[in-house]
């Protein structure tokens, strides 16, 4: 290898390894041991199943899953009586077999150790004071002050005798033989008596689908009628079986859960304070949600700002204000793992996919190379089913990396650039900016260039101006095409250098900034109502003369097949639920959001936050849909 540069050994690290399979880079170091236990448990899991795969005589099925148990499982202390009691059972089961060279087959393995398998009934620890679950078994009629039966459905209890065609006993019954409907009609007495001061039976009275009204087991019919005789009637008439049957709602947001007398007696049924407010809503009771916070938090500490707090800001202002000042992470964020063979991928799989390939692409790997990495890494779909993934990456990708060349041809090979910036009243202002080729500073994403982007592009733009206003930089965003760019593949965002000279450009950048870190001061102590999307169309179309209203709440609003605003977690969590972009309009402005930067125009404080926010990008931004 001593004759390959570094840059050689990186791109060919990528390529498929053995088999077909790309191997996983950038793994810790703690990693490495769990990676290699979970290869040794698929390594003793492969063996067991193969060992197990039969068919065997009964000398090898013991063997093999003696063996089988052994790997797979541990049982030490307390449990070490498992082992032993399985290699019992094992031993019993071939000295059965008498040293027969029979070989079985694993369902006549299962069938043969389904019994002996079987659980058995355990000793329960009757009067400790504490609840005690267990089975209706003879001999436990020990008293209690409550009994619960539950589940006692008339499909399960009594129990049904299984009629077996090897059974010859069936055929001729006799006195004295077991009957299982007979035992659990003595179990039901026996619990019955063993009922101190209540007992409990519950059971499904009405179909889960149709609502259709269920009887009782004929023993708890039975137990009813017994009831409607031995008992006197109420003063007020009600039969004695509605006295001591109690018809719980299938939902635990039913209203009659929480009326007093619905249910039982005069008392209310339930507690739950959710389902409470379930029920309220379903009755059209609809109580408008407490503000997420009282009032405006104490403002932060601030006096060190990062530079990636700040362009994570100006992309999901409510996002970070859970996340840095209350340590929220909102649902959603930590999604489940998919483990599912791709088979077909959907937008979001889909643009995974263009962006790592397009990673690759930019960092000098070929085309096809990447391509066959990402199907070694398993993300495509087998076989010809990832055709059609590949024929809709491969031009995006290719037109991508054109303009990401044409970019880079003008400012040079590519380097981070720190930026350390001492701001007004002793702040500071410190990060990496990153991508920055000569003087332009290159974001190329296989996404569409939305306003999250642009707005990353601004705010590192304003630092690395502010930090080296003796350099012009430039910042250079490309993209997928733009909504609303017609017939276009790529949309191209530019940030011109600054025409004037280096001072001019330090102060434009340092006003730009100061405008930016005031919101983000605001932002931090209380959720702006502030969404990216819909503050872009909002600002655009008052430059532009359109409706701004209808241009935001487009954005802003969920409709079918679009996934607006409103349905962001973070939003969802600080405003109540789903808010229309009406309300969003109903709040005025602070008192010290008046004056110079602030729009004097709106009257709302959605209004005049967006125009702030976006008043420099607008102003500066350049367009080139191809």
């Amino acid at each position: 290898l001593g004759h390959r540069d570094a840059e050689q050994d990186a791109v060919e690290a990528r390529l498929p390894g053995p088999g077909g399979v790309l191997a996983l880079d950038d793994v810790e170091g703690a990693a490495i041991e769990l990676a290699g236990r979970l290869a040794e448990l698929v390594d003793r899991l492969g063996g067991a199943l193969r060992a197990l795969r039969g068919p065997l005589t009964a000398e090898g099925w013991a063997i093999a899953i003696a063996e089988a148990a052994a790997m797979l499982t541990d049982a030490s202390g307390r449990e070490a009586w498992q082992h032993v009691e399985l290699g019992r059972l094992l031993d019993e089961i071939v000295d059965e077999a008498g040293g027969g060279a029979t070989p079985l087959s694993l369902p006549e393995v299962r069938a043969l150790l389904a019994g002996r398998l079987a659980g058995s009934a355990t000793r329960a620890n009757f009067r400790t004071g504490h609840l005690t679950i267990c089975t209706m078994l003879p001999m436990r009629s020990v008293p209690h002050r409550v009994v619960c039966l539950l589940g006692l459905d008339d499909d399960v209890f009594p129990r049904a005798s299984a009629r077996d065609g090897d059974d010859l006993m069936l055929a001729d019954p006799h006195v004295g033989e077991r009957d299982p409907r007979r035992e659990d009609r003595q179990l039901l007495l026996d619990a019955l008596m063993a009922a101190g001061e209540r007992l409990i039976v519950t059971y499904t009275g009405r179909d889960e689908r149709s609502n259709e009204p269920r009887p009782p087991a004929v023993p708890i019919g039975e137990l009813l009628d017994a009831v409607e005789l031995t008992v006197r009637p109420a003063e007020d008439g009600r039969p004695v079986r509605e006295r001591v049957v109690v018809r719980h709602p299938l939902q635990p947001f039913d209203s009659r859960a929480f009326a007093a007398g619905a249910l039982q007696d005069d008392r209310v049924w339930s507690f739950d304070p959710v389902a409470l407010d379930g029920a309220r809503a379903l009755r059209g009771e609809r109580r408008p949600p407490p503000p997420f916070l009282a009032g405006p938090l104490p403002p932060a500490d601030t006096r060190l700002v990062e530079l990636d707090a700040l362009v994570a800001f100006a992309g999901r202002p409510v996002r970070a204000f859970l996340r840095r000042r209350l340590g929220i992470a909102v649902a959603g964020e930590d999604d489940e793992i998919d483990d599912a063979l791709p088979v077909e991928l959907d937008g979001l799989q889909r643009w995974a996919v263009g962006q790592r390939v397009l990673d690759e692409v930019l960092r000098g790997v070929p085309l096809d190379e990447a391509l066959a990495a990402e199907q070694a890494r398993g993300s495509l779909p087998p076989g010809a089913l990832a055709r059609a993934v590949v024929d809709g990456v491969r031009p995006i990708v290719e037109l991508l990396a054109a303009c990401a060349g044409e970019a880079r041809s003008e400012g040079g090979d590519p380097a981070p650039v720190d930026v350390r910036l001492d701001l007004p009243a002793g702040r500071l202002l410190s990060g990496t900016v990153p991508g920055v080729h000569g003087d332009v500073v290159l974001a190329v994403a296989y996404s569409k260039v939305d306003p999250r982007h642009r707005l990353a592009a601004w705010v590192r733009w304003l630092a690395l101006t502010a930090a080296q206003p003796e350099r012009p930089f430039a910042a250079v965003t490309i993209g997928r095409a733009r909504e609303g760019a017609r017939n276009a593949a790529v949309t191209i965002v530019r940030l011109p250098p600054h025409p004037g000279g280096p001072d001019e450009r330090g102060a434009f950048a340092l006003d730009r900034l100061a405008e930016l870190l005031d919101l983000h001061d605001r932002g931090m102590r209380e959720p702006l109502p502030l969404g990216c999307r819909t503050s872009a169309a909002y600002a655009r179309a008052t430059m532009a003369g359109r409706d701004a209203v209808k241009a935001a709440a487009r954005q802003w609003e969920s409709a079918f097949r679009f996934t607006g605003e409103d349905q962001a977690p973070e939003h969802e969590l600080a405003l109540g639920g789903r808010r229309r972009f009406e309300e969003l309009l109903e709040a005025p402005p602070r008192d010290d959001e008046h004056g110079d930067g602030w729009a004097a125009d709106e009257a709302s404080r959605f209004g005049r936050l967006a125009r702030r926010l976006w008043a420099g990008p607008l102003a500066w931004e350049e367009f080139d849909d191809r």
